[in-house]
């Protein structure tokens, strides 16, 4: 397989957009994100095609694809609109390899886009975010195997697996524990050709940062995975798979901010208040 170099896709809403639910896919090739180059993106069309959710938006002046449009002139969103998100349990070193790969479901009602408030409500207990490597899927797919799996990747972006944790002790399917609004803020973009190989995981809690770890860390790698949920369930353009957590992470109160940072992706921040 020949390497492509790393592109970003993001979904994205312009500052004067007219409605909520405006949104375009822009891309930029540059391949430092800081740069006068990493700043300036080009709108494109879909890089989901066949799923309606992610469509984009209809046509509006100074956003047709080819148009380039500067990152301030945006707010950035959750990278897709998922039918599925899909977390990884107990997959962290050997220990999770020695375990059968399981999966638990997310709500995709619970992802937000990089900035919006992780809500935490009153009877909530004990919640701390997990910085995870998270694949987007590109195509509608079912029956991968580890010589196909990764032609079923768009690319990856960062999943912040928010999770409450006295709550995963008394429910066993997790559903209420991982599930909440607002529990899985994911972006801030896509990244397309990346190596999921040794990417640096870890988490900044209201300033301090915590012990990282790699994606060499997880039990089970991205194409197992991926061969493993399409062993079962269909895969669609849009969904997002969560891979793990290996790395250090802390409790989160009203009040704090949170950090999640893969390396070759960048960083994905969101606030924490008291929700209702």
């Amino acid at each position: 397989m020949t390497a492509t170099p790393p592109r970003r896709i993001a979904r994205v809403r312009p500052l004067d957009a007219t409605s909520e639910g405006e949104y375009h896919f822009v891309a930029n090739d540059a391949p430092d994100f800081g740069s006068a180059a990493g700043l300036v993106w080009t709108v494109i069309g879909s890089p989901l095609p066949g799923s309606p959710a992610n469509a984009g938006g209809a046509p509006r002046l100074g956003w047709e694809p080819g148009v380039t449009v500067g990152q301030g002139t945006f707010t950035f969103l959750a990278p897709s609109t998922p039918a599925n998100v899909l977390g990884m349990a107990h997959n962290t070193g050997q220990a999770g390899r020695d375990l059968p790969p399981q999966a638990f479901h997310k709500a995709a009602t619970s992802v937000v886009g990089p900035g919006d408030a992780i809500e935490l409500g009153p009877a909530v207990g004990h919640v701390e975010p997990e910085a995870e490597l998270t694949v987007v899927i590109g195509r509608k797919v079912r029956g991968l195997t580890l010589e196909n799996a990764h032609t079923a990747i768009l690319g990856y972006t960062i999943g912040n697996d928010v999770s409450a944790r006295d709550l995963q002790k008394t429910d066993q399917l997790w559903i209420s524990a991982k599930s909440q609004d607002t529990f899985t803020p994911a972006g801030p973009w896509i990244v397309t050709g990346l190596d999921a190989g040794g990417l640096a995981i870890g988490i900044t809690h209201n300033g301090v940062d915590l012990k990282p770890a790699s994606t060499a860390d997880l039990g089970w790698g991205v194409d197992e995975i991926l061969v493993y949920l399409t062993s079962f369930m269909t895969l669609h353009p849009g969904d997002l798979v969560l891979t793990g957590f290996p790395a250090e992470c802390a409790r989160i109160v009203p009040g704090d901010t949170v950090t999640c940072r893969i390396g070759g992706v960048g960083e994905l921040t969101n606030p924490v208040v008291a929700g209702v």
